[in-house]
């Protein structure tokens, strides 16, 4: 298509709940605009090309296409969809495409209804003044014909919005996916911007590539953007050149120049990871006064955990492979640091629990790393006696006891919705897990909005889990950071032969403290294999031991060889054996597995 006017352009994001069926819709639109033919469609969900994408059955990035259309009326349109993630975890990613975007589609499945995680991604949508359609997915479904008249009306609570602008589809079986394009090109309105004014654009993601070093994702706000012009980036005020720029197709397709309302990419030879910074805006050289486009804030990690190569030697190639990592996905932070037990490694920022394991995963299959994590911790606030402030996300770095005023923990506002059933189970769940209940309501007459307050630490390690398991999948959890609390929290050592082992070691709730010392310890009889001598793990609060087991030894039988005989003959083999295991004991090298390092995820409350 040539010749098309900012009038034209419309671009759009799908924002939806995980599992209702967004990135099997974004392969209909495809299909439906011929952007990808039925033959071409070789897999389904082919926007998420990663391996553990298309496993796990989430959308982990956010992927952008343009497609042509051609309305019911015979105008031509140019269509920027932003396919983003669904699970809490990956909501940095959600917010990024809706920065870039005019309008939303808001799924829901016509089965399982509002949930939580479509709750507040809409409330983001709405932050940035899009414009919302509501879609109902999945009516073709038989259990669909009692839910879908409670859907409606869910979602007319919601959004406010009338009967008639519900757009219904089952995005499996391709039905009513003009009805979408139809109410994308109606109602979402064109891109407002200037083509004539300076430039300015704003990165929503960014890639590497082998051969092209950095490839850059942007939406054009204002003016134009060509080849081999002279760009700063305004966060990093770094100057590049630009070598290529076009729009982004299944592959990339280079056009030469992107003009304002459009959403593309560009190269420009950026070698340094730390450059292209998502959320930052781009100017021409020239403009010195360029104004950056609102929206662009640091992350902030909320789960920490520790990488280190299995093999010290490994160092810099884990390095080099995290670096290139984080250029794809923001919203993980670095930093190196080192432990006594795995010596030197990486201090990593993460979302979330299962955007930790995606991480961890992503390391082994794509660039072959060979890596131990220890257990995740969250990031407390020290108040120490002389009034300063400190952050630590490492129980090593927490200060000597008598430095120490008061520790502060992170809480969250967490939002549950679940059948009504299921309250009783869910609400000792909560109160297990230190929680506060702030407030109930009803949704539907058969779904409940439950409203806690938590320790973040309280819901990083299992609580999604015990959640799905106690509502058998239908609860949905969506949760955002409150504030900091002071709370009588304590350091938990492991000492394995009365030597410390920092990648063990954890803050907990005092109350909790004695329990989880004595099942972490049985925990990690069962994972250490057993040595030539005997291993004693300890678990302690400072100076004082509050738990205690033994990995018996692997014992050489040394009285086989004595056939009768005097008694003292016998004692002097066994004494010597003793002596011996005592010098190896002293000298020995325990080690550990990987498993051990994460048996605190595996303690059942």
């Amino acid at each position: 298509m040539i010749n098309l006017t900012m009038k034209e352009f419309r671009n759009f994001c799908i924002i939806a709940h995980i599992d209702h069926g967004k990135s099997t819709l974004a392969d209909r639109l495809l299909e439906k605009t011929g952007r990808v033919s039925k033959r071409d469609m070789v897999m389904n969900q082919i926007l998420d090309d990663n391996p553990l994408e298309q496993e796990r059955g989430i959308t982990i990035k956010l992927h952008a296409i343009q497609m042509d259309y051609t309305a019911l009326d015979g105008k031509e349109y140019v269509l920027n969809l932003i396919d983003t993630p669904g699970h809490v975890d990956f909501s940095y990613e959600v917010s990024r495409s809706l920065a870039a975007c005019e309008g939303a589609l808001l799924i829901v499945d016509a089965t399982q209804g509002v949930e939580a995680q479509t709750i507040s991604n809409l409330y983001l949508a709405i932050e940035n003044d899009l414009e919302i359609i509501p879609v109902i997915n999945k009516i073709d479904l038989p259990s669909a014909v009692t839910t879908i008249e409670s859907v409606k009306q869910q979602i007319i609570d919601l959004i406010g919005c009338k009967e008639e602008d519900i757009v219904y589809t089952s995005a499996k079986q391709g039905i009513g996916i003009e009805d979408i394009l139809e109410n994308i090109v109606k109602r979402i309105p064109a891109p407002v911007a200037n083509i004539d004014a300076p430039l300015r654009a704003l990165i929503y993601d960014s890639i590497f590539d082998a051969y092209r070093g950095v490839v850059v994702n942007v939406r054009i706000f204002d003016g134009v953007l060509r080849e081999n012009e002279k760009i700063r980036f305004l966060q990093s005020e770094k100057v590049y050149e630009t070598e290529e720029v076009g729009t982004l197709f299944l592959k990339r397709n280079r056009t030469g120049i992107l003009e304002a309302g459009n959403v593309g990419y560009f190269t420009a030879s950026i070698r340094s990871l730390h450059d292209t910074k998502v959320g930052d805006t781009i100017a021409h050289i020239n403009n010195p006064h360029a104004i950056p486009i609102e929206g662009f804030r640091e992350v902030k990690p909320m789960v920490f955990s520790g990488i280190y190569p299995a093999n010290s030697d490994d160092f810099e190639s884990l390095r080099e492979s995290i670096a290139k990592l984080v250029l794809n996905d923001a919203a993980i932070t670095y930093e190196p640091e080192t432990s006594s037990a795995l010596g030197f490694g990486f201090r990593c920022g993460f979302l979330g629990l299962l955007h930790m394991e995606i991480v961890q995963e992503r390391l082994e299959r794509e660039f072959k790393e060979n890596i131990v994590t220890t257990v995740p911790n969250v990031r407390y606030k020290v108040i120490k006696t002389d009034q300063t402030e400190e952050y630590i996300d490492n129980p090593a770095q927490l200060p000597p006891l008598v430095k120490i005023k008061e520790i502060q923990e992170p809480f969250i506002k967490a939002q549950i919705i679940v059948p009504d059933n299921y309250i009783g189970a869910i609400m000792k769940l909560c109160m297990d897990r230190r929680g506060k209940h702030l407030n109930t309501a009803y949704i539907s007459t058969t779904r409940v909005d439950l409203t806690f307050e938590l320790p973040l630490a309280e819901v990083v390690f299992d609580f999604y889990d015990k959640l799905k398991s106690i509502s058998r999948g239908y609860a949905s959890l969506d949760y955002e950071f409150t504030e900091y609390k002071a709370e009588d929290l304590v350091k938990l050592d492991i000492l394995l032969n009365n030597e410390l082992t920092d990648a063990l070691s954890s803050i907990v709730h005092r109350s909790k403290s004695y329990d989880w010392g004595r099942k972490l310890c049985s925990k990690l009889k069962e994972l250490i294999p057993r040595q030539m001598f005997e291993v004693a793990i300890q678990a302690s609060i400072g100076a004082k031991i509050i738990a205690r087991t033994n990995v018996q030894a692997m014992r050489k039988n040394v009285l086989a060889k004595c056939y009768g005989g005097d008694i003292s003959r016998k004692r002097k083999l066994l004494e010597k054996q003793k002596e011996g295991k005592k010098r190896m004991k002293q000298v020995g090298n325990i080690e550990i597995p990987q498993e051990a390092f994460l048996a605190i995820l595996s303690i059942d409350d």
